[in-house]
């Protein structure tokens, strides 16, 4: 039985805990405060979202809550937002005296996001937003959890004063050799972090953080840990690991995302047997996808039947043009994020196709598309060196700003 001292407002307040031999505690990630879907705001359904996050830790009773990454949607959020996310601080951490474990994402300005700092820890939130504090475990009850937050090449390669690292695989091969220096052998191991491991599946909420293939983690990398709490991928089956998942967001942020399932895992850590459970959440308003004609879809009997309050992707069988087509169906339905003609569908999925293409494209592959385009050559390996490098370097400038 471990006991940690909680502040509140000057008052020592006990928390004790009661695991018998194990550590639970909430895995969330990816709430990105602020987060616009198709300009409609989210902040009333993400605080709906938090407030079942937060029944779920209580009815499971859970020692901790861990946040792995993108607290916010833009690394300047609005003072909206701010509000938002300092009112689910306060409501989890003080008034419910959960410790709270938490990093920064790529979302998030990993400087704005540690001011105060030095005095959340002093009411157990732990909220790691620079590479050397990740080696710094955060222990409680039977368990150490090495909170890493995201970071790019050139932090690692300024750390560990090694001018061969390069990638974030090449960095977290160092990151975790240096964490297992501080295993303790009785106690289990729990790292938090942000990032895209491989084998894993993205989507199109996601913003891509490859660099020239950068970010990529080997799956390998991570087995000396009993659990890893991901964050960056939005959906919970991203990555089917033993040892290591992501929560998922907690809302669906993107058409793609309409099929999944949002939650919490809940996680039994113990040496060598770490267990863990989703839990599943209810949107306020859900995203989904409806196909009629413009006639069936204007008609009372056919629309009364839908729940306009969600956010909808209309999909039009039609193929006359409907004058002020978008104003009347916004006046039935106040959540369009979409209308799609399915006529001559095939043709646009063949467009949308090489969009996509070169939406997925890595900066430096585009790089390399558009000089070859234009000069009628390829890049040399030293261009390609000192490309990644460059766009390394803008990446890290534009998230410190």
């Amino acid at each position: 039985m471990n006991n940690i001292f909680l502040h509140k407002f000057g008052i020592i307040v006990r928390r004790t805990f009661l695991g018998g031999g194990k550590m639970r505690f909430l895995h969330t990630a990816d709430w990105h405060i602020g987060k616009k879907l198709h300009g409609y705001d989210l902040l009333e359904e993400q605080t709906d979202a938090f407030k079942q996050i937060l029944m779920i830790a209580k009815e499971e009773q859970v020692d901790a809550i861990v946040v792995a990454g993108d607290l916010y949607d833009r690394s300047v959020p609005s003072v909206e937002a701010i509000e938002v996310f300092n009112r689910m601080i306060v409501e989890m951490n003080l008034q419910e005296k959960f410790p709270v474990l938490a990093i920064s994402g790529n979302h998030d300005s990993s400087t704005r996001l540690e001011t105060g700092g030095p005095w959340f820890i002093q009411s157990d939130f732990h909220l790691n937003t620079r590479l050397d504090q990740a080696f710094q475990p955060v222990e409680l009850a039977n368990t150490q959890f090495f909170l890493l937050p995201y970071f790019e090449p050139i932090s690692a390669r300024l750390y560990f004063d090694n001018e061969e690292i390069r990638t974030i695989e090449q960095a977290m091969k160092e990151v975790i050799a240096a964490m297992e220096k501080q295993f303790k052998p009785n106690m289990a191991h729990v790292l938090v972090s942000h990032f895209f491991v491989a084998g894993s599946e993205k989507s199109d909420s996601e913003t891509k953080l490859m660099v020239g293939g950068l970010d990529t983690v080997p799956l390998s990398l991570l087995e000396s840990f009993d659990y890893v709490a991901l964050g960056h991928l939005h959906g919970k089956n991203a990555l089917q690991a033993e040892n290591a998942r992501y929560s998922g967001s907690p809302l669906k942020f993107s058409l793609s995302e309409m099929n999944q399932k949002k939650g919490v895992w809940i996680v039994d850590a113990r040496v060598n047997e770490t267990t863990f459970e989703f839990k599943e959440i209810t949107p306020l308003r859900d995203v989904l996808q409806i196909e009629g004609s413009f006639k069936e879809l204007t008609t009372p009997e056919i629309y009364e039947a839908i729940n306009r309050e969600n956010y909808l992707h209309i999909q039009l069988t039609d193929r006359a043009v409907i004058p002020n087509m978008m104003n009347q169906l916004r006046q039935i339905y106040p959540r369009v994020i979409g209308v799609e003609r399915l006529f001559g569908r095939e043709e646009r999925q063949k467009s949308n196709k090489a969009k996509k293409e070169i939406k997925t494209l890595a900066p430096t592959e585009l790089v390399d598309q558009f000089f070859s385009e234009v000069t009628g050559e390829e890049l040399t390996a030293q261009q390609q060196v000192w490309i990644k490098e460059n766009l390394a370097d803008i990446h890290q400038a534009e998230r410190g700003k």
